[in-house]
């Protein structure tokens, strides 16, 4: 409800203080959402999400498992992992057009790089959460470190990772609109945004885009967090 109120004042401000006014946006968006190009580029744009987000997942949750269980590997790879994480993800988009040209493996592999690295970082602290006796008496019963890591590390470590994709997801998003945007992909949110703000600058155009963005976001950031509170009721 609170939530509901807070868009409603946002609308308000809006169609009060700026111009284009939300109600001609959002008319725009209704007739946009008609259009079969637009759709595509909606398309585009999710599908591309959703890759790097399975790609992300696949690489950070295995890697963020050994190296928080494996103290000697953690130490070896800090330096170069420190070295990496600050780099702003966006300011790579120039050198991965360079290398890679601007379609859909470009913005996807940025992508997966931003998103790495909160489902990384969660996996490896939560590591540093688990009950020392829970290990030891696993291994007690026989169970080598690959049975540990799935039967014990994991589901311990399941809410911090849970945390990790939820935040990973905003990120992937804003690396997939703003490649598309600066890359010129041939399909996307960013590149009908990039599409419209050219020549005569449709302004209503860009910001119905940029609603589509906002909104997409907003539904898989809620969604994730409710999807989360019924797989770990558990979790404080």
């Amino acid at each position: 409800m609170r939530a509901l109120i807070g868009l409603a004042v946002f609308a308000a401000l809006w169609q009060a203080l700026f111009s284009p006014p939300f109600h001609v946006v959002l008319l725009r968006l209704v007739e946009l959402l008609g259009q079969r190009g637009f759709q595509l580029d909606i398309i585009a744009s999710v599908l591309a999400w959703a890759i790097a987000m399975g790609i992300a997942i696949a690489i950070a949750v295995p890697a963020g498992l050994v190296l928080g269980s494996v103290p000697l590997l953690r130490t070896a790879t800090r330096a170069v992992i420190e070295f990496l994480r600050p780099i702003p993800s966006v300011a790579l988009i120039p050198l991965a057009i360079v290398a890679m040209g601007g379609g859909s493996d470009t913005k996807i592999a940025l992508a997966v790089y931003a998103s790495v690295w909160p489902i990384l970082f969660n996996t490896i602290y939560s590591m540093a959460e688990i009950d020392p006796l829970l290990v030891d008496t696993a291994r007690s019963f026989g169970f080598r470190r690959p049975r540990i890591l799935l039967t014990v590390a994991l589901p311990h470590a399941a809410p911090f990772v849970f945390t990790g994709i939820r935040l990973a997801g905003s990120i992937a998003l804003i690396l997939i609109v703003s490649t598309e945007f600066l890359a010129g992909a041939p399909r996307g949110i960013g590149t009908f945004i990039l599409n419209a703000s050219s020549g005569a600058g449709r302004l209503d155009l860009v910001l119905a885009g940029t609603l589509v963005a906002g909104v997409f976001g907003f539904l898989v950031n809620a969604g994730l967090e409710r999807l989360g509170r019924k797989l770990f009721r558990w979790q404080p």
